[in-house]
C-alpha cells in the first residue's frame, strides 16, 4: 500500500509518499517541504495574493510530477490548513489540486489539524504511551497545542486548542525592524504568554514535543547542521536554554546575517524569531527544562489514516475526505 499526503500549510506545503511496511509502521518514500508564503498578507488582508497563489500551484504541480514519476499512489488526500481557513481567493489553489491529483482538497479546522499533527508527531518516538504527552505545531499562520496519549494507534485527547497565532502572522503584526527591535519582542512575548496562559500545566520533568519547520530549523541551527538531516533531528532533545540562546542570537542579527547561519533555510529566516519565540513562550509556560523535536506532522497522521481507510473521516464538521489513486504517468 502506497499513500501520498499533502499538507497545504500558511508557509510551507509538504509532501510524504510513504509505504506500509510488514511491521505496521510507514516509511517514507520521498518526504518533501517547499516554503511558498501562500499565506503572505493573509493577517491583513484575509485574501490570497496572485504571486502567493502562483507560487503553491507551482509546488502542487511539480509535487504531482514527482508521484506520477515514482509510480504513482494507490490513495491521495490534501488538507488546507490555517491560511485556506481564513482567507479568500483560494479556489484557484483547490483547483490546481483537482487537476493535479484528481483530489478536492479538504479544509480541515484547527481542531482537526491538531489531531493529524499529534498522531503525526509521536509516530517513530519513543514514548510512554500511558502518560499524557503534549505536542505543539507552529505554522506560519496558527500554533496547535494537544495533550493525549497514542496507544496502538488509537489516541485519547485531554486538550486541544489551535491558536491563530504563527510565525508568518506575528512576524507581519510584530516585528517591523531587521533586527527586530527590543519594544516588539517583548510585545510579542506578553501577546504569547496572555494566549498560552490557560494551557494544562506539565510536570517539569515531562519534555513536550516540538514539531514543523520552526523547531526543525531551530535545532538545526544550533547544532550548526550543513546539511538538513530529518532522521537525525527527529527524536533529538533539545534544551530550553539551549533553545533560548538558538532564538536571541537569531534575533540580535539582521535578515542578510541570518539567511547566512549554518543550519538556517534561508526562505523562512524572516520569521524564525517570531517562530521561535512561540516555542519559547510554551516552553516557558510549562517550565519544561527541553523539548523533544519531531520530524513529522500532519502529513504523516494523515499518512496514517490513508493506509488504514479508503475514506479518511475527519469526524463533524467536515466528514469524510475521499482518497483516489494517482497512476503513474
Amino acid at each position: 500500500m502506497r499513500v501520498a499526503a499533502i499538507d497545504i500549510g500558511t508557509n510551507t506545503i509538504l509532501l510524504l509518499v510513504a509505504e506500509r511496511q510488514g511491521d505496521g509502521s510507514l516509511s517514507a518514500v520521498v518526504d518533501r517541504a517547499t516554503i511558498t508564503r501562500l499565506g503572505e498578507g493573509v493577517d491583513r488582508s484575509r485574501r490570497f495574493t496572485p504571486a502567493a497563489v502562483a507560487r503553491t500551484c507551482a509546488c502542487i504541480e511539480e509535487y504531482s510530477r514527482l508521484v506520477r514519476t515514482l509510480g504513482g499512489a494507490d490513495r491521495v488526500a490534501v488538507v488546507g490548513t490555517s491560511a485556506m481557513r481564513e482567507a479568500s481567493g483560494g479556489e484557484e489553489v483547490r483547483d490546481c489540486v483537482s487537476k493535479a491529483f484528481g483530489v478536492e482538497t479538504h479544509i480541515v479546522s484547527g481542531e482537526q489539524e491538531a489531531r493529524l499533527a499529534f498522531k503525526g508527531a509521536v509516530s517513530g518516538l519513543a514514548i510512554d504511551s500511558k502518560e499524557e504527552t503534549a505536542v505543539f505545531d507552529i505554522g506560519g499562520g496558527s500554533t496547535e497545542v494537544v495533550l493525549g496519549r497514542s496507544e496502538k494507534g488509537l489516541l485519547s485527547i485531554g486538550y486541544l486548542e489551535s491558536f491563530e497565532l504563527g510565525s508568518v502572522r506575528l512576524t507581519e503584526r510584530f516585528l517591523a525592524h531587521d533586527p527586530p527591535a527590543e519594544s516588539e519582542l517583548d510585545a510579542l512575548g506578553r501577546t504569547l504568554a496572555q494566549a498560552f496562559s490557560q494551557v494544562p500545566p506539565l510536570p517539569a520533568d515531562r519534555a513536550p514535543v516540538g514539531i514543523a519547520g520552526t523547531m526543525t530549523t531551530l535545532a538545526s541551527v544550533s547544532i550548526g547542521m550543513a546539511a538538513y538531516d530529518g532522521a537525525r533531528l527527529h527524536g533529538k532533545s533539545l534544551a530550553r536554554e539551549e533553545l533560548r540562546r538558538t532564538v536571541v542570537r537569531l534575533a540580535s542579527v539582521d535578515l542578510a546575517a541570518r539567511r547566512g547561519v549554518l543550519g538556517m533555510e534561508p526562505k523562512r529566516a524572516d520569521v524564525i524569531v517570531a517562530g521561535g519565540y512561540i516555542a519559547l513562550s510554551l516552553l516557558d509556560h510549562w517550565g519544561a527544562r527541553a523539548v523533544t523535536i519531531s520530524d513529522r506532522g500532519v502529513r504523516w497522521g494523515l499518512a496514517e489514516e490513508l493506509a488504514g481507510r479508503e475514506n479518511v473521516d475527519f469526524g463533524p464538521p467536515a466528514g469524510p475526505l475521499a482518497s483516489k489513486r494517482l497512476q503513474k504517468s
